[in-house]
């Protein structure tokens, strides 16, 4: 039965307008995929991610600041991206031996590779001293591992940036204090040959614009104590952290002014400050823009004018900001209950396809239902979604969605924007089900006729 308040008075939080989307959307081809794979799937919409890339790179251009993006891998597996870093001559932020060579394999050149994560394996990091690439180090017995293991000469040379832990979040488990890199630096100028140090790189939890200025330009300074020493450290990476907007800002305000557990099945409880802030006033490019035009901490100057002055290269590691619109997960309505005014709705798949939840939160942007008959009757039907597993908690959505239509069994919902981080950070084979494969929407160049094709990932 429908709830008949009325749209206004039920909190909803739909995604931004997105024409790629829309475009797949009214198709028809997702109703066909969903038959053909008989189960989940995500599709990928990579034009995305080169406008994103592009975006990036004029904000750096209008800066007139050098610098050089990579992709997060660890934001999404699939080879749909790397392929697209690859083309544009990016680079790829990798963390194991195995996305190490799947960058590689999808034509990444080991110079644009950026090798992060502590305590990193001593087979990767022959791996990446072969291939040239540069290697974050995050503690002295990781430097010590690439002085001993390092051909002499500048031809074979490690390519590091020595980490920073960051001042203000002294519990974090990533970086070096000033104590260890002062004796990391010594022990670079001693390597000689052995090492090419090219400067400092953090990495900082949140998303706040100041911090990270404040931070990158005591990076800036480092840089140019190291070079005294005779270092070349012309280089600091600044990580990832440039949020994204998924809804507008009267929504997400109003969303958190309303929220309350009655709107999630079975009460349960979450904390505002638990959830991704799904609307921010400058997202992506633009956060870096902000970045680059804030003054830090104690200094006359933005970090642009202080970057250019110090001659430093600024090197970023997005993931999310460069996935944003770039893909959604499908899953089919296997069934539905009715409950105490709304719907318990249970899809296909499991919510290790929406990451989210899976860490205390709840991924909140409205899934889209496409009905299996157009033509049913238009209200307001709240629903949740659960999963096809037998755990109680394996929930996509808790909150009580409101639907225009009544979900039905084979309707589809598409959850939209899923590209970074939600669809395959968690994903098992939970009850023997299979894996949601990725399906690569591209633009057909002589019609408007999505074409689609498996993503190439090799793994």
């Amino acid at each position: 039965m429908a709830v008949t308040t009325g749209t206004s008075g039920w909190p909803a939080l739909p995604v931004l307008p997105d024409p790629a989307m829309d475009a797949v959307l009214e198709s028809g081809l997702l109703p066909e995929l969903a038959h053909a794979f008989g189960g989940p799937f995500h599709f990928l919409l990579p034009d995305a991610f080169d406008r994103n890339l592009a975006a990036m790179r004029q904000a750096l251009r209008d800066a007139d600041v050098d610098g050089f993006v990579y992709f997060a891998k660890k934001a999404n597996k699939a080879a749909a991206f790397v392929e697209r870093a690859a083309a544009a001559g990016a680079g790829v932020d990798v963390a194991s031996a195995a996305e190490l060579r799947e960058a590689l394999g999808h034509g990444v050149r080991g110079e644009h590779l950026v090798v992060t994560g502590p305590a990193k394996d001593p087979a990767l990091l022959r791996l990446a001293v072969q291939h040239g690439a540069l290697i974050a180090v995050d503690a002295l017995d990781e430097l010590d591992t690439l002085i001993t293991a390092a051909p002499r000469g500048p031809v074979r040379a490690a390519r590091i940036l020595l980490r920073v832990l960051p001042p203000a979040q002294p519990h974090s488990r990533f970086g070096m204090t000033d104590a260890e890199l002062a004796i990391a630096t010594a022990r670079c100028v001693r390597a000689g040959d052995a090492i090419r140090m090219e400067g400092f790189s953090f990495h900082l939890s949140g998303y706040a614009i100041q911090p990270r200025a404040d931070l990158a330009a005591h990076l800036t300074e480092l840089c140019l104590k190291a070079r005294v020493q005779g270092l070349e450290a012309g280089r600091i990476s600044i990580g990832g952290g440039l949020p994204i907007s998924y809804t507008d800002a009267d929504s997400w305000h109003t969303y958190l002014e309303r929220h309350d557990k009655r709107h999630f099945h079975a009460g349960k409880s979450f904390q505002p400050s638990d959830f991704y802030p799904y609307h921010c006033r400058k997202p992506g490019a633009q956060a870096l823009a902000a970045l680059l035009a804030a003054r830090p901490e104690g200094r006359t100057q933005d970090l642009a004018s202080l970057l250019k002055e110090a001659g430093t290269t600024l090197l970023l590691e997005p993931g999310r900001a460069l996935l944003d619109q770039a893909g959604a997960s499908v899953f089919t309505v296997q069934g539905v209950k009715d409950r105490d005014g709304y719907q318990l709705v249970t899809v296909d798949g499991t919510s290790l396809s929406l990451s989210e939840q899976w860490f205390n939160s709840e991924y909140l942007p409205d899934p889209h239902l496409v009905p299996r008959e157009p033509q049913a009757p238009a209200g307001l039907y709240p629903a949740s979604v659960g999963a096809a597993t037998c755990l109680e908690s394996d929930m996509l959505t808790w909150r009580k969605v409101g639907f225009p239509r009544r979900p039905r069994t084979g309707d589809l919902l598409v959850y939209p924007n899923t590209a970074g981080y939600q669809m395959d950070s968690n994903e098992s084979p939970f009850h023997d089900l299979a894996i949601p494969p990725k399906v690569v929407i591209d633009r057909a160049e002589d019609d408007d006729r999505p074409r689609w094709r498996l993503d190439r990932h090799f793994t």
